[in-house]
């Protein structure tokens, strides 16, 4: 593998899976942490609307194999797309691989192969290759056959949008990671006039732990409302 890549690339500290809150999603989650152990199945691909926490995920699976002394690489399409193909080299030796945004790709032929190569690498060595996208498998467009029907190895998974309620709770769990109290009332009030995007209900909360922390308030309906 090139040195010029590293492993952790664009992880986030608090992209774990013990903040995560899985709703409807208990199934794939499972099969994510088992991955993490490059234990079950070796291919997955999941896929979800923008915001639903494909990118956690993925991170999360990198943070447990870390922990569990086992080598895992994220890839973020968005970031390394305009990379040499020469950087997938070798990554098979590692034990877990996951790639993000796979459907911006789609088209590129150097890529298609790249990737296409290195499924078949992974499935000599035996390590994990963990896939996600915002499209389905068959909207994303690949113009290689062959790698259209790897991705279709293993196991296939949707990965659901919250509702209010799962919203309510996966904010609530964040809040207690970060060693705030959020209640019940604050929350729906959020959720009123907030967008219903994680990533963006989440930046909300890490802005307004740093307000509070700063005026040493507590979350309270008018101390949210004076901030937004």
């Amino acid at each position: 593998m090139s040195d010029q890549l590293p492993l952790h690339i664009g992880l986030r500290d608090s992209a774990t899976f013990s903040n995560f809150f899985p709703a409807t999603n208990e199934q794939l989650i499972a099969e994510l942490r088992r991955s993490s152990s490059n234990q079950g199945e070796h291919f997955i691909f999941f896929h979800g609307l923008s915001g639903t926490g494909k990118s956690h995920c993925l991170q999360a699976v990198c943070h447990a194999a870390t922990k569990q002394q086992l080598q895992a690489t994220y890839l973020p399409m968005r970031e390394i797309q305009s990379m040499p193909v020469e950087f997938l080299e070798g990554l098979e030796k590692l034990d877990v691989i996951c790639i993000d945004d796979i459907e911006l790709i789609a088209g590129n032929r150097d890529w298609e192969i790249a990737i296409f190569n290195l499924y078949n690498r992974i499935r000599d060595n035996s390590s994990s290759l963990l896939v996600a996208a915002n499209v389905k498998l068959d909207e994303i467009g690949i113009s290689l056959k062959d790698l259209q029907s790897r991705l279709a190895w293993g196991l296939v998974f949707q990965l659901e949008s919250l509702d209010d309620a799962a919203l309510a709770k996966a904010l609530q769990l964040r809040a207690r990671a970060r060693g705030m109290e959020l209640p019940d009332d604050v929350v729906a009030y959020i959720l009123k006039r907030s967008s219903r995007e994680m990533n963006t209900l989440f930046l909300l909360l890490e802005k307004l732990d740093r307000e509070s922390l700063v005026e040493q308030r507590k979350l309270t309906i008018p101390f949210v409302k004076n901030y937004l």
